[in-house]
């Protein structure tokens, strides 16, 4: 994925800022939708997430979310909503906020739907909220959520200016401040139906799931690669045994995304999700394992200031990607569910 040199420089030059809250969160999303990294299928949207969050998982993180939310316009049957509400995310002018991690949960029998829908003539009037969104620009936004009602579960995109729709103030996050992630709370809040995304949620979370998780992978991909990037440099003579550590563990993250691009490339992951979610655990692990290589190289630097800097991020970017949901935790229980089912 070939992103502008100048553009790269500057998240690196802002990194640390972007991930404390430092950073003018107002200016990441701009920034991304000038250097292209939302253009092209979903293999290059993993590609761009995986390029960008080599740099900045605060950068790499809204970018999903923004380009996800895009992917669920594009795979919707609503033709009119998404004519209506592309161009505008195309060109940056609104984020797109994915909002369906509770409904991926749902999706694998984790929990249920936490907003419901009674309806009124065509349209609906919705009650509930989500606890954590990410990309929630104050400028304006979009965000998608899976509503329950009487006769099953639907998917639409929400506005940021729709009467009773409510976001908090910014999460207080430990890194990767610069997110614009908050909670969303709804009170009374019309939907046209004009805004459905999907009809049947339970065939639509599934269709999308691929894109949904195969995007997320690209942060562990863009840590992982740099964090094993920064440990070649500082393994120097007196560190030699690290080495084969090293070239062993990049030779796996190559396989991993390899096995996850030939996967989406191929669309195996629809009638096999555990699949991906066994290359999802596994890149979370891999960029664990990069960190980790990347402090024995270092050495005690590692902790000096402004030195540590860099690194002290990724360690924080690191313990962020087992919670990323649906969590390792949550993913390994799908899988064993789905063993034992299998058994049955």
């Amino acid at each position: 994925m070939s992103l502008p040199a100048d553009f790269l420089t500057w998240l690196d030059a802002n990194a640390a800022a972007l991930d404390n809250g430092t950073a003018d969160a107002s200016m990441l999303l701009p920034g991304l939708i000038a250097a292209g990294a939302a253009e092209g299928d979903v293999l290059a949207a993993v590609a761009a997430i995986s390029r960008i969050s080599e740099h900045s998982m605060a950068a790499g993180f809204v970018l999903w979310g923004h380009r996800v939310f895009m992917e669920y316009l594009i795979q919707s049957p609503n033709v009119a909503l998404c004519e209506r509400l592309l161009p505008d995310l195309r060109a940056g002018r609104v984020a797109g906020a994915t909002g369906l991690s509770n409904a991926m949960k749902f999706l694998s029998g984790l929990e249920g739907l936490q907003i419901s829908a009674q309806p009124v003539g065509k349209n609906f009037i919705l009650n509930g909220g989500m606890p954590w969104v990410t990309n929630l620009r104050p400028q304006g936004f979009h965000v998608a959520a899976a509503i329950a009602h009487a006769d099953g579960a639907f998917v639409a995109a929400l506005p940021h200016d729709a009467p009773g729709l409510e976001r908090s103030l910014d999460l207080d996050l430990m890194a990767m401040r610069a997110t614009n992630t908050a909670a969303i709370r709804l009170t009374d809040t019309k939907l046209s139906s004009e805004d459905i995304l999907h009809p049947q949620a339970t065939q639509f979370l599934p269709q999308v799931r691929p894109a949904f998780l195969g995007m997320q992978c690209g942060m562990s991909i863009g840590l992982a690669r740099r964090a094993l990037a920064e440990a070649r440099l500082c393994a120097g003579a007196a560190r030699h045994v690290l080495r084969a550590p090293i070239d062993d563990l990049d030779e796996t993250l190559i396989a991993q995304e390899r096995a996850l691009l030939d996967g989406l490339r191929a669309q195996r992951f629809h009638s096999a999700p555990a699949k991906l979610f066994e290359i999802r655990i596994d890149l979370a692990e891999t960029a664990s394992q990069a960190v980790a290589l990347e402090l024995q190289a270092s050495g005690g630097r590692a902790y000096l200031m402004p030195a540590g800097d860099g690194f002290a991020r990724r360690w924080r970017e690191a313990a962020f990607v087992p919670v990323i949901t649906p969590s390792l935790v949550q993913l390994k229980s799908a899988l064993a569910a789905q063993i034992k089912q299998a058994a049955a």
